[in-house]
């Protein structure tokens, strides 16, 4: 694990110091103020999980408005070049979130069997967070250490809730032979959507690397790594190749897969491991593309001694790169799962930025410690609309619907049966 990382930082380096074919980005670089770029992302959220079947005071619903604001300097001409980001969001809740959850709003801490409880108190009625980083560049080679918001296969922030989820730590990335893209970095704060603390989930370090290679303009491959001390060690493979067919049409063929060591002590969805347990998952996927219809059939499947899990690590909320992933990430220990979706663009019917999803999920031979062949399925449904032009241009619009079921011996460690709501308006402003 070790030799690895070492490995790709050597690369890394090696790789900065390499003369390449083609231009590099720090050369192109206007100045610290000219390529500066600001915006401010307006979301107002709601999410809503009624579960059946259950005690009613389980349900969840939360509503928020936010801004969320992004500031990137440019960097300074020169062979080293320098720069600052800065993050942050602002929020406040909309109406009382009594049943406030999801990950969406923050809650006090509160009293829980007669034991002060983080969490489980009132929500905050507003409530905000950022950091900031520092950056340099040679040539096409970028190093930035700060608070960052991470899309990361094996180490990915929650983008699905109102606000991102941050790390704090540094991260390397090089592009200097044409096609490769090399990353490295350690984290060492991880702070949730709904978390007010910039190190809530207590973080030792992560460490993580990885490569991705364009190898024509069809055929896309890629190899992540991370090493969370004491709890995990993650990778990650893909490979995606787009075909085309007569009449532009195109298929695509996509795998991916992660294995999981998790280490005693680890967190997961069921308990605290005593134990050392592992998981490999992996996908495939295929997709036909030919007009306005986009039609995909997955299947996927977990071996080993649990099932997948992420986020309970600080390991990133959002780190599941597989298709059959909606409300259910279908991820049971020795689970199967097969999943038909299907999407249509309404721009030939004169309506360009909506878009409409369906996809049906479902998954069997769940091992849970009461039944082998438990069953689990979700209905998902998905409307977006996308302004395209005009004073509003790039605002949107997304409902989404959830419909789960699965059997009692499921539901009992996972998730309860669930009927979801998501509403989500976006309306980003370019500040300069």
């Amino acid at each position: 694990m070790l030799n690895a990382q070492k490995l790709t930082l050597a690369v890394l380096v090696q790789a900065a110091l390499v003369s390449t074919a083609y231009a590099s980005e720090q050369s192109e670089a206007k100045g610290f103020v000219e390529d500066a770029e600001g915006s401010v992302l307006f979301r107002t959220g709601y999410i809503s999980r009624d579960k059946k079947d259950v005690n009613p005071g389980s349900d969840t619903s939360s509503a928020a408005q936010s801004a969320i604001v992004e500031l990137k300097s440019g960097f300074t001409k020169g062979v080293v070049g320098f720069g600052v980001n800065a993050v942050g969001d602002a929020s406040f809740k909309l109406g009382k979130n009594k049943h406030a959850g999801n990950g969406m709003i923050p809650r006090e801490n509160g009293i829980v069997d007669g034991k002060l409880t983080s969490g489980a108190g009132d929500s905050y009625d507003h409530w905000a967070r950022g950091g900031a980083s520092v950056k340099a560049r040679v040539s096409n080679t970028t190093v930035e250490y700060g608070t960052q918001v991470l899309d990361l296969p094996v180490l990915a922030s929650n983008t699905a809730r109102m606000v991102p989820e941050y790390f704090t730590g540094v991260l390397a990335t090089s592009r200097e032979i044409n096609g490769l893209e090399l990353t490295a970095g350690k984290f060492t704060k991880n702070q949730y959507s709904d978390q007010i603390s910039t190190d809530s989930n207590n973080l030792d370090r992560a460490v993580v690397w990885g490569a991705k290679y364009k190898v024509n303009d069809q055929l896309n491959t890629s190899y992540y790594g991370l090493d969370s001390k004491d709890t995990l060690q993650r990778h990650y493979v893909n490979a995606n190749y787009a075909m085309p067919l007569a009449n532009k049409d195109t298929l695509t063929l996509d795998f991916s897969g992660y294995h999981t060591k998790f280490e005693e002590g680890s967190r997961s969805n069921i308990a605290t491991l005593t134990e050392d347990k592992s998981n490999s998952i992996w996908a495939i996927s295929g997709t036909y593309n030919t007009g306005a219809h986009n039609v995909m059939l997955a299947y996927q499947q977990n071996t080993g001694s649990i099932g997948y899990d992420y986020g309970n690590n600080a390991d990133g909320a959002q780190s599941i790169y597989v298709p059959n992933s909606y409300l259910s990430d279908f991820i049971g220990k020795h689970e199967k799962s097969a999943q038909v979706q299907y999407s249509y663009n309404f721009a030939d019917q004169g309506l360009a930025g909506l878009n409409w999803t369906s996809a049906f999920v479902y998954g069997w031979d769940i091992e849970t410690p009461t039944k082998d062949d438990a069953q689990e399925r979700e209905f998902f449904n998905q409307v977006k609309y996308t302004v395209q032009s005009g004073f509003a241009k790039d605002a949107s619009l997304r409902v989404r619907h959830s419909y789960y079921r699965a059997d009692d011996a499921y539901n009992d460690i996972y998730m309860a049966d669930t009927n979801e709501w998501r509403i989500f308006l976006d309306i980003p402003v370019k500040l300069f």
